[in-house]
């Protein structure tokens, strides 16, 4: 008992430069809460896939195909999660793409999705999507939430008539308030976003990762500029709390 005390003083006290570290207690206190949700098992020999717009992009070197490779999986959530999976599984052989573009939304996915995703053939298959299908709504007022859960549900289906035991993983699309690109107008539109990709998650039977809620608990730890610079895309300490909620998703 007083070993753990000491500890939880110990990260408690930790400067602000320690972002890394600041994020681990929260991923730890949603045990509970994401155990109960929907797991993916890792098998040998499988092939993961992130897709998605600029937050799973993340700088990746567009035209590197390589696989395992830091240069085409970018420098963001998806290179953490992307380390651990390998670092703790050498025995499974595991392959990981990151095939996420910038600016990127559903109508995108499905025009360059033949060759994005069903010619890499993947076992797990993560999607990250929505936000720019909101901004778009909201700057120019084309597309809706229907027409979001409509080219979304389009997508997952011809994923698993390709692929039956596709394992997948949706995650919520997030913002955080307060930020350069988001204010108080975004809500409560942005939210219908966010309940389709649930609604879509339960449909197909993926694991769901709930990142603006995660984001929302994060806000009472530390400013929203600590988890992210313009309210879209996270911090080094946001892309933790992204990868642990990724990392929680596999048994």
């Amino acid at each position: 008992m007083k070993k753990e005390t000491s500890r939880r003083h110990f990260i408690r006290n930790l400067s602000v430069s320690a972002s890394l570290l600041t994020a681990l207690p929260l991923a730890h206190s949603q045990t509970s809460e994401n155990d109960k949700r929907r797991k993916i098992t890792l098998d040998k020999d499988d092939t993961i896939l992130f897709q998605g717009d600029s937050i799973t992009y993340w700088h990746r070197k567009l035209d590197s195909k390589a696989v395992n490779d830091s240069q085409s999986i970018g420098s963001g959530y998806a290179l953490l999660t992307a380390s651990r999976l390998l670092y703790q599984h050498p025995e499974k052989n595991l392959k990981i793409y990151n095939r996420g573009i910038s600016g990127n939304t559903v109508p995108d996915l499905e025009k360059r999705w033949d060759e994005d995703c069903l010619a890499i053939k993947p076992d797990v298959l993560s999607i990250l999507i929505g936000v720019n299908d909101y901004t778009v709504k909201k700057r120019d007022n084309k597309g809706s939430a229907q027409l979001y859960r409509e080219g979304y549900d389009r997508l997952l289906e011809r994923t698993k008539s390709a692929f039956p035991d596709i394992k997948l993983i949706i995650a919520e699309p997030f913002v955080i308030k307060g930020l350069l690109y988001v204010d108080e107008s975004w809500f409560p539109g942005f939210n219908d976003y966010r309940q389709v990709a649930k609604e879509l998650a339960e449909k197909y039977h993926a694991a769901f990762i709930p990142l603006h809620s995660l984001f929302e608990k994060a806000l009472e730890r530390a400013p929203a500029d600590y988890w992210s610079g313009d309210g879209l895309h996270a911090s080094m300490a946001g892309a933790q709390l992204m990868s642990d909620a990724w990392l929680k998703a596999f048994n």
